[in-house]
């Protein structure tokens, strides 16, 4: 059996979070909240997260500011913002995706998560070479004009 993967989720409105937390959770995702961004900074340099879902507008420290403090310390670690102002999206651009509160269903937001996890993963054994090698073949062929047999 996998580990289950850990999202941290930080919002200032318990309500919210608790209610993603409670749909992440019935997912076998393990959760972790903070109502503010100290807390989740906190969390965050424990280690041990695969994806951040944070909303853009909370005092003190906005979401965007609260990724890019992330993003210095793991830039590698996915990260979500979701804003219920679509102004805000203009604002959200630290983050790799944004997703906009009431425009976006509980699926949309789960299959997104689901995505950005398995990226974080990595590419499947054995497919992050195909790329690869067609682009070094049709190098090869435009200098040489010489048929390349891949596998043979």
């Amino acid at each position: 059996m996998r580990p289950k993967k850990t999202i941290l989720c930080v919002d200032d409105n318990e309500q919210a979070l608790s209610v993603r937390k409670f749909m992440l959770e019935t997912r076998g995702y393990r959760v972790l909240t903070a109502v503010g961004s100290e807390r989740a900074l906190e969390l965050f340099r424990d280690g041990g997260i695969d994806l951040v879902l944070s909303d853009l507008i909370m005092p003190y420290m906005d979401g965007n500011e609260l990724i890019r403090r992330m993003k210095e310390l793991a830039p590698e670690v996915p990260t979500i913002l979701i804003s219920g102002s679509v102004k805000a999206f203009d604002r959200a651009n630290r983050a790799d995706a944004f997703l906009p509160k009431g425009a976006c269903s509980p699926v949309e937001m789960l299959e997104r998560i689901r995505v950005m996890v398995a990226r974080k993963r990595g590419p499947k054994k054995g497919h992050g070479l195909r790329p690869l090698v067609s682009t070094l073949v049709e190098e090869h062929q435009a200098e040489t004009s010489e048929a390349v047999v891949v596998g043979a």
